[in-house]
């Protein structure tokens, strides 16, 4: 359940106004799901925006994986400005974005800016010191064999959540937001993420393909990989779908994940 400014502790918002200087106004955020705090606040020094979770909550781990992640991913991700965990919230504070959610629809003037933006997170390597969750055991559920996970597996950081909300278009760059889970992975597996989101917004499956391979990793994709990914995002849609069978947009992006494994399979 999405909390807003005014709901955290006395203690912890004085601990973030240590940070940031008084704090004149706050806007909660509608969008996205990972953290239970998402708010931008107007500060003497400008705008922050901050978003957090309870230390007790089953996810707080990923505050921790987002912070860490942060110095390899930034300029492409927001910059973190500071953190604050007092044992009872965990915040992150990042530089505020002035920019929009960027428009997937066929001829759309984005689709380069979000090509780039795949292309430069493509050449980020993992980094050692920093544990990430591993594509081959993300996906362990979704495939039918082992060494069919295998060909998932790379040394590139992932986003691999290309919902239109967190890639935001800031003058002519995307910039890509929301790093609650980042992984390890191929190079090419955020393309081939894309895809799906590219069928929802009207792309026929081979035309989003086609956007995809504009980003050299794609051409380093076995077709056998390609096949044993796509089938895995088929079952993981239809699994999040079934579970919120009310909630149209999951039922879209399923229906856009079968397009994508249906063109694959033929």
């Amino acid at each position: 359940m999405r909390m807003h400014w005014d709901d955290l502790p006395t203690a912890t918002r004085d601990a973030v106004a240590a940070r940031t200087g008084p704090i004149y106004a706050t806007a909660s955020s509608d969008k996205g799901l990972n953290s239970e705090l998402a708010a931008t606040l107007d500060t003497r020094a400008g705008r922050v925006f901050v978003k957090g979770l309870r230390c007790d909550h089953p996810r707080a781990w990923t505050q921790e994986r987002e912070a860490t992640i942060n110095p390899y991913v930034a300029p492409l991700a927001p910059r973190l400005l500071w953190r604050i965990n007092d044992g009872e919230w965990h915040l992150l504070g990042f530089e505020h974005l002035d920019g929009r959610p960027a428009e997937y629809a066929p001829g759309s003037d984005d689709l380069p800016l979000v090509a780039e933006a795949i292309i430069t997170l493509s050449g980020v390597h993992a980094p050692s010191d920093v544990e990430l969750k591993q594509i081959e055991q993300r996906f362990a559920d979704y495939v039918d064999h082992p060494d069919d996970a295998a060909l998932l597996r790379g040394d590139t950081v992932l986003h691999t959540d290309w919902t239109p909300d967190n890639v935001l278009i800031v003058g002519n760059v995307a910039r890509i937001v929301d790093w609650a889970w980042p992984t390890r992975g191929a190079a090419w597996i955020d393309a081939a993420c894309w895809v799906v989101w590219l069928v929802a917004a009207g792309h026929a499956p081979e035309d989003a393909e086609l956007w995809a391979a504009k980003t050299p990793a794609w051409s380093t994709a076995p077709a056998r990989a390609l096949d044993v990914f796509a089938a895995a995002q088929q079952r993981l849609w239809a699994g999040i779908a079934s579970d919120s069978p009310e909630v149209a947009w999951k039922r879209k992006i399923a229906d856009a994940a079968q397009q994508w494994l249906t063109y694959r399979q033929a």
